[in-house]
């Protein structure tokens, strides 16, 4: 990612390639669908509290957030809004280009937003928390029974070629995700995928972050990054807040809390919840409603707004 990055603001042109990236997101879902197995599901009913806080949170991040991006860093209505949004980066910067922002500002935005949080939380995980992220996120390959590979296989493709034909958010990770959680619940899948195929994936979403870089210009770098970092204090402030209220609530450990209430990307925030060792349904099942939540009644509020 860092790697990256520094090309990118180089001026070297560089481009992910949409079917590989998709790809390794469906690794990501089967990995985290295969944590819901039936001693998990059976305390879904007790996240019911931590989730019902995702809204207030959502509410709290564009109360805060919109006004920075608005009268603080000049940006424009459609822009900061969809910008102060902590929702998918491509659903945020379609909703904000039909709305007339800046859809090079918006892109921006969010991957600074992004790159903060897989730059920083692992950081604060090994200083804070002590948390050994060197460890291999599964068993290996040679560990994996080869009709659970083979099943795991089957989720992932037909699970993401499902969910993109019936139109689901986030299809590459969340049809992978839903199927592996059926055939895990059902004891077909006993354990997650082999973690040479995670660690692949982990590498790949990396490079996408610091591909979206690409073309930034000294002047973007000035704006853009430095309204990005403003953003994303307050946003860890507000995840801090958050992440307190549900521990002193006794609604999740230290780690889920700050994990689930953190607003980086699905797939980044997968990685990170595997790799930590959290409890990786409860963190997602927050970050799924989080998305869910800001693509379904963003543009409605900002027309409502407007």
């Amino acid at each position: 990612m860092i790697a990256c990055l520094v090309c990118a603001l180089a001026g070297v042109k560089l481009a992910s390639w949409s079917p590989l990236t998709n790809t390794m997101r469906t690794i990501l879902g089967v990995a985290v669908g295969a944590s819901f197995t039936p001693a998990i599901v059976s305390q879904m009913g007790e996240m019911l509290a931590s989730l019902a806080l995702v809204p207030v949170f959502l509410l709290i991040c564009g109360v805060l957030g919109y006004p920075f991006l608005r009268r603080v860093a000049g940006f424009d209505k459609a822009t900061a809004f969809y910008a102060a949004m902590p929702g998918g980066l491509q659903d945020m910067l379609l909703f904000g280009e039909e709305s007339g922002g800046d859809p090079r500002a918006l892109s921006l935005l969010h991957a600074t937003r992004i790159l903060l949080i897989v730059s920083i939380l692992p950081v604060l995980l090994w200083l804070v928390w002590d948390i050994d992220l060197t460890l291999p996120p599964g068993a290996p390959l040679s560990g994996v029974p080869v009709l659970e590979l083979a099943a795991m296989a089957v989720a992932g493709l037909a699970g993401w070629g499902i969910a993109k034909r019936v139109g689901l958010i986030g299809a590459s990770l969340l049809g992978p995700l839903i199927l592996s959680a059926v055939l895990a619940f059902s004891g077909v899948i006993t354990q997650r995928p082999p973690a040479e195929a995670i660690q692949l994936a982990q590498f790949f979403i990396g490079l996408v972050v610091g591909v979206k870089y690409t073309g930034i210009t000294l002047t973007e770098i000035r704006r853009i990054l430095t309204a990005g970092l403003g953003h994303g204090l307050v946003l860890g402030a507000v995840t801090f807040v958050f992440a307190e209220l549900a521990l002193h609530l006794g609604l999740a450990p230290p780690l889920e809390a700050i994990l689930a209430f953190a607003p980086g990307g699905q797939a980044e925030m997968a990685v990170l919840a595997i790799v930590a060792g959290a409890d990786v349904a409860y963190v997602i099942a927050h970050h799924v409603l989080r998305i869910v939540l800001v693509i379904t009644c963003a543009p409605l509020v900002f027309r409502i707004l407007r």
